[in-house]
Parts: structure tokens; sequence; C-alpha cells
């Protein structure tokens, strides 16, 4: 692995997880749908499957030392279950872990607890923002090639003064899971760096202990 290990982060958004990523050291390299002027790190708009497909068939996949994907949520949501409009949005997760095992690189898959508790992924990490001493709650499950495993974080503490997602407020939410350069739109879709700066830490650590 190189002095700077390198991390693509699929379905990337306006970078949250990246963000995290590089503060635990990665040079990270964006891909989204859509285009993301305010996306701190190396950004190409493509569809995130048909990338990762390319990539990986003509052998440049190799560069990378990490695979992130935030595979669109909408499908497993509760939130959008709630409104009946789950099946309105596809299955990204299902194809893309797919994709990212035939890859042959190590990988992540970050996505809703739901994903998990249907089985569509494994929750080696379940985190929440009052784990690191954020002000907001936000779950989210993710998934490794490696298994999981590693440091442990204290439980959740969902005390009162826990900031409630609300449109009216979003950009003090937005501000207080560390993604004060995104707009309010943006950050609906965000997920703390804090989450990412530790699972690549966790990463890092595991990559060290197989090597050792």
């Amino acid at each position: 692995m190189s002095t700077r290990p390198k991390l693509l982060d699929l379905c990337c958004g306006a970078g949250g997880l990246s963000v995290g990523y590089q503060r635990a050291g990665f040079e990270v390299t964006g891909v989204d749908l859509h285009p993301m002027p305010r996306y701190p790190f190396a950004f190409h708009q493509a569809d995130a499957l048909e990338y990762l497909a390319g990539i990986t068939a003509s052998g440049e996949v190799e560069e990378y030392d990490l695979i992130h994907a935030s595979w669109t949520c909408q499908y497993y949501a509760r939130v959008t279950a709630w409104r009946g409009s789950g099946n309105d949005h596809p299955d990204l997760l299902t194809p893309g872990k797919k994709l990212m095992q035939a890859s042959g690189r190590p990988w992540v898959i970050e996505n809703v607890p739901e994903a998990a508790w249907v089985g569509a992924m494994r929750a080696d990490y379940t985190l929440c923002g009052s784990q690191f001493g954020l002000n907001v709650r936000r779950h989210r499950t993710f998934e490794t090639s490696w298994g999981g495993g590693g440091d442990l974080l204290p439980p959740c503490w969902h005390h009162k003064g826990l900031l409630p997602f609300e449109h009216k407020g979003e950009r003090a939410y937005a501000d207080a899971m560390g993604c004060t350069w995104m707009n309010k739109t943006e950050a609906r879709q965000a997920v703390p760096p804090a989450y990412s700066e530790w699972i690549g830490q966790q990463f890092l650590t595991h990559v060290t202990e197989v090597a050792a």
C-alpha cells in the first residue's frame, strides 16, 4: 500500500463520507450521477454501477486500495416505505455489492439499518452520531469486505438534546453533522464524516495486522 492509500467513493454526494476518509489518511476520488459543485476532491460525474464495472474491466480498479459505496437508500428506508414510494426507487445495493465483490478490491457499503434488517447487507458496524459526540442521531450501517471487528465505540446516547432532522432546522442539522461546506439540500442525504474517519481507521488497522 502506498504512503497515502487511494479510496474510490461511489454515490459520493457532496462528500460527507469522503471528507471522513480524507481525514483518516486517504486520497479520495468521488463518483456520483449528479453534479456536485461543492465536492471537495477529484470527482467524476457518472453512473456508479457503470463506472465501477468499467474500471474493473479495464483493470483501473487496481489503483484503489479501498472502494466505498453509499448505494441509494430510498428503496430500503422506512421513510419512503411510510410514504408508499419505496418501490418507486431502484435497488442499487444488490447489483452494486456484486460488482464490488467482483472488483477484487477491499470495500465498504453504507446504507440505512433497514437494509440489514431485510438481509440485503450485513451489519458489521452500525454507527450513531451520539457515539462520536455529535448532537445528532443518524444511524447508518456499514458492511465491509473484512467483516468488521476492531476498536470499540461507546453505546448510543439518545439524550433529549439531540437535534431532530426537520426541514426548518436543516442548516443547524448539517452543521451538527460536521457537513458545514454543504448546502441544506445536499446535507439531507449526507452522513457525518466522523463515521468514515473511524471506518477508514479500522481498515488501515486491519491491513497492518494482516501484513504483520
